[in-house]
């Protein structure tokens, strides 16, 4: 049977942060912080450079963390050309982005 795939791999986060619980928590803090800033970027990208600036940075901070789907869809993102497509990505990368904070909160938090 396949493991389940979390939206945070923990242990991922704890061999990031050697297990510094206080360094994890300050950096879960700091992925809310900028994946909420990186999703208004991409919401507001007026170009095509605004638009995967904002999606490679949102891919790195979660790639970076362990929130490797939410990584994934950032990265289909970054390489998405069709403009008209880019309304519901945003849309996916926001529920991606929610789960992984509700998981923060219910088991890290």
């Amino acid at each position: 049977m396949p493991a389940i795939m979390q939206p945070l791999d923990l242990a991922h986060l704890a061999q990031y942060t050697l297990g510094n619980r206080d360094l994890e928590a300050e950096l879960l803090g700091l992925f809310r912080a900028q994946a909420q800033l990186y999703l208004d970027r991409l919401s507001d990208a007026t170009d095509d450079k605004e638009w995967r600036d904002a999606a490679h940075s949102l891919k790195g901070s979660a790639r970076g963390l362990g929130a490797f789907a939410l990584g994934d869809i950032a990265e289909e993102a970054e390489r998405l050309a069709d403009q008209t497509a880019r309304a519901p990505m945003i849309e996916r990368l926001r529920a991606a982005v929610a789960e992984v904070n509700l998981y923060i909160d219910e088991v890290v938090g």
